[in-house]
C-alpha cells in the first residue's frame, strides 16, 4: 500500500465498524475464513499474453496473506505471487482455488 507524501494512509474512511489501523496504517487482524469474501478471476493484460488466476479481497495482514498465497501455490502445483493485497498464481486455476478456499471456509466467487 502506498502512502501520501506526507506520511498518511490513503484510506479516508471504512464502513466496517470494527476496522482499526496499525502504525504503519495497516490493519491489524485478520478476519476469520467464513467473514472473507474473496474474488477469483482470470487475468492475462499486462502480462505477455500469459494467463494467471488474481485472488483479490483478502482482509488481513501481509503475512496471513503471503500464507494464504503459499498454500494456495502448494495446492495448484504452480508458481506464484504475493503483490499489492492479491495473490497471483500462474495458469488458469480458478475452478481449484475457488473449491479450495470453499473447503477452507471462505466466501469465493
Amino acid at each position: 500500500m502506498k502512502k501520501n507524501k506526507d506520511g498518511r494512509s490513503p484510506y479516508v474512511y471504512s464502513t466496517d465498524p470494527s476496522f482499526q489501523f496499525g502504525e504503519d496504517g495497516q490493519q491489524e487482524s485478520t478476519l476469520s475464513p467464513k467473514e472473507q469474501h474473496l474474488r477469483v478471476s482470470l487475468e492475462t493484460k499486462h502480462r505477455a499474453g500469459k494467463t494467471v488466476t488474481l485472488i483479490k479481497g483478502f482482509v488481513g495482514t501481509e503475512a496471513d496473506l503471503t500464507d494464504l498465497g503459499k498454500q494456495l501455490k502448494g495446492h495448484c502445483g504452480t508458481g506464484g505471487a504475493v503483490k499489492d493485497g492479491e495473490i497471483i498464481l500462474q495458469g488458469d486455476h480458478r475452478e481449484k482455488v475457488k473449491a479450495w478456499l470453499i473447503s477452507k471456509g471462505y466466501s469465493a466467487k
